[in-house]
């Protein structure tokens, strides 16, 4: 039998994705091409901003339409829909779209095998109904589900690596407790959980005895990683992140895995020793991406952020003194409820202060059921674009600078692929996390080169030649 899955929003998505596609081929699944050959679709599902969600309402009904479509000489399809915004609507996604067989929010994938059970059983049931062939006596009957209330707490899977890549998502925690007044996410993500040290070292041996050359280690609020447990000796044992990161470089020595990244790191708790780790370890990269959403104490607060603008660039220069030569990234939200000129004007200042490579920009959205939603102050939505254009100029001009100076830099890279413009072309990526292209075949795919930056093309570098390393 063949699935077929779609899976928008976060990293921690992909990697969940990823886990239930292992979960597939373990009983004996493979990935059909495309939907429409699928005995199985499953969509992973976002919420943390409305536009994600009415684009996967939009893609539900096109599945609904093509189940109708089947007719009883063929397979029946599964249509499951997983994530957040399964966790946020839960049975009301079914009401809406009664063609939904399963609605799997983000603490029941342990359910998941069962789903996969109740397919493989209609199937069976199709082919002897087929054949003109009658049920045995005494057959089981369909797998009995939880309900919706009832979900099993979260839990980690055991591996998140898909099939034949160089690359592997660690999740290391999962859930928030910052409440940010506009974010969904401890809603339908729940309280934060840490994942056990030793799960995670052990995943780690395994992508890496399976050829992995990079890792990212995810959490929701990763910097924040905290486990505790019974020794057995009458003691706690405790590792929060600084711990958890030296634990992580001590298992990738020796091994293919040459660089670790971790996301998303909130600057409220990112201690001192982060920062040291990460300098004394030349196995982390030099990038961060660290979310500041505001430049305005006031609209900070508002949004329950826990720091403030000198804190944030209290950070940045002691992240920067470590390690002169890293790279920024950030997030940042406009329109925010009450946001005034003099709000926006803060956040630009900060901008030009700090200067990211690159930001992920977008204006505010209310999302039901947060705090940020019952506030006064909307904006409306002509002046949240003019505002948010002006953050994206500014963005693209510390961006184009900022790259313009990196020309004729000799840099190591881990080569991702084939260009999508030139098959004669790998895409590489720095440990800054810029990109660039050079002249190779498909053989060089998932080891480490050296190239020269030596041009320029919109956001990515170009190299004339690539010189392997291994």
């Amino acid at each position: 039998m063949t699935y077929f899955f779609e899976t928008y929003g976060c990293q921690m998505n992909t990697a969940e994705s990823a886990a239930l596609a292992l979960v597939c081929g373990e009983r004996g699944w493979t990935a059909a091409p495309d939907e429409k050959s699928a005995d199985l679709v499953l969509l992973n599902t976002c919420s943390v901003r409305l536009t994600a969600e009415q684009r996967v309402l939009g893609r539900i009904a096109l599945y609904a339409g093509l189940k109708k479509k089947r007719n009883a000489a063929e397979p029946p399809l599964t249509l499951v829909v997983a994530g957040c915004m399964a966790q946020r609507m839960g049975e009301e996604l079914k009401k809406k779209f009664p063609e939904v067989d399963y609605v799997m929010g983000t603490a029941s994938r342990s359910i998941f095998p069962l789903i996969l059970e109740a397919a493989e059983q209609s199937r069976a049931e199709q082919g002897r109904a087929g054949q003109g062939g009658r049920d045995r006596p005494g057959r089981a009957g369909p797998p009995v589900f939880p309900d919706f209330a009832d979900a099993p707490v979260f839990s980690f899977s055991s591996s998140h690596l898909e099939e034949g890549q160089f690359r592997s998502f660690i999740p290391i925690m999962h859930g928030c407790d910052n409440f940010c007044s506009y974010c969904i996410v401890p809603y339908v993500r729940g309280r934060e959980v840490s994942r056990n040290p030793r799960s995670i070292a052990e995943e780690i041996r395994l992508v890496a005895g399976r050829g992995v050359r990079e890792i990212t280690l995810l959490g929701q609020n990763v910097n924040t990683y905290s486990w505790q447990a019974p020794d057995g000796n009458g003691k706690t044992e405790a590792l929060d992140f600084p711990g958890l990161l030296r634990l992580v470089a001590r298992e990738t020595e020796k091994t293919p895995v040459k660089r670790i990244r971790f996301l998303s790191a909130n600057p409220g708790g990112f201690s001192p020793a982060t920062i040291q780790v990460m300098a004394e370890n030349p196995v982390f990269c030099r990038h961060l991406h660290l979310c500041v959403q505001h430049g305005s104490n006031r609209i900070l607060s508002a949004m329950n952020r826990r720091y403030t603008r000198e804190q944030y660039l209290e950070l940045v220069g002691r992240i920067r003194a470590a390690m002169p030569d890293i790279s920024l990234s950030t997030d940042i939200l406009v329109g925010f409820p009450g946001e005034t000129e003099e709000d926006l004007a803060e956040t630009l200042a900060l901008m030009e202060e700090v200067k990211v490579l690159y930001a992920y920009m977008y204006h505010y959205n209310p999302r039901e059921g947060t705090r940020a939603c019952s506030l006064p102050g909307r904006i409306a939505e002509e002046v949240k674009r003019e505002r948010l254009s002006r953050v994206i100029a500014l963005q693209k001009k510390h961006t184009a600078a900022l790259l313009k100076s990196r020309l004729g830099r000799r840099e190591k890279v881990l080569i991702e692929g084939i260009s999508r413009k030139n098959a004669d072309e790998l895409i590489t990526r720095t440990e800054r996390d810029e990109t660039a292209v050079a002249p190779g075949g498909p053989a060089l795919i998932g080891s480490f080169a050296e190239i020269t930056l030596s041009s320029l093309r919109g956001t990515t570098f170009r190299a004339e030649e690539i010189i392997p390393l291994e």
